[in-house]
Parts: C-alpha cells; structure tokens; sequence
C-alpha cells in the first residue's frame, strides 16, 4: 500500500510541474516500467513538451514496525521563461528531500 501511495505521490507531483510547452498536444514520447511489484519498482517517462521523470523505490526494513518505502528520483520540466528546472529528490522514513539549483537551501 505504501508503494502505491509513493508511486501516486510522484505522478502528482509531476503533474503540479509548470507545463507551458503544447500542453494540450503533449504525448509520451519513452516510458519504461521495470521491476514493479511488492519488493520494487523503476520508472522513467518523457513526454513531448519537455517533461520527464525517473525514480526507484523499495520497501525497507519489511515486516517490521520500521516498515517504509523508500524512493529516489528527479523530473524536469521546461518552465514560462524558457528555462528546464530539476528537481532531484529522496522520499523515506524522513520525509521528501527534494533538490534543485532554483529552491531555496535550508539553513542549518
């Protein structure tokens, strides 16, 4: 249940990306599924406007209390000022870390 919460977490967040480039005509241009299934799974898409994503995930710490999924991944999307922003990220037991050249860094 977990890695279907995770894998919907990333299609959300793929999907909220500012998409300016022939939205409505967009199609998959590479989409490649492996490993899916209870102990994992790799995804990686692009579409025609300038969007893609790849990520991994497994279950860690199985059939404990400590139970979790953990990802990792990035997308990119081709932004209003013409410009393609990343975004690179972790998903685990310590919640969603993402990085990107234009967020803002956490100071410590």
């Amino acid at each position: 249940m977990k890695l279907i919460i995770a894998f919907a977490a990333l299609v959300a967040v793929a999907l909220a990306a500012p998409q300016y480039k022939d939205e409505k005509d967009a199609y998959v241009v590479r989409q490649e599924l492996e490993n899916i299934g209870v102990d994992g799974y790799k995804q990686t898409y692009e579409t025609s406007n300038g969007i893609s994503a790849s990520e991994e995930g497994q279950v860690i710490n199985a059939g404990t209390d400590n139970e979790a999924v953990a990802v990792h991944g990035q997308f990119s999307y081709v932004g209003a000022d013409g410009q393609t922003y990343t975004v690179k990220y972790v998903a685990d037991e310590n919640g969603f870390q993402p990085q990107g050249a234009h967020l803002p860094k956490a100071d410590h």
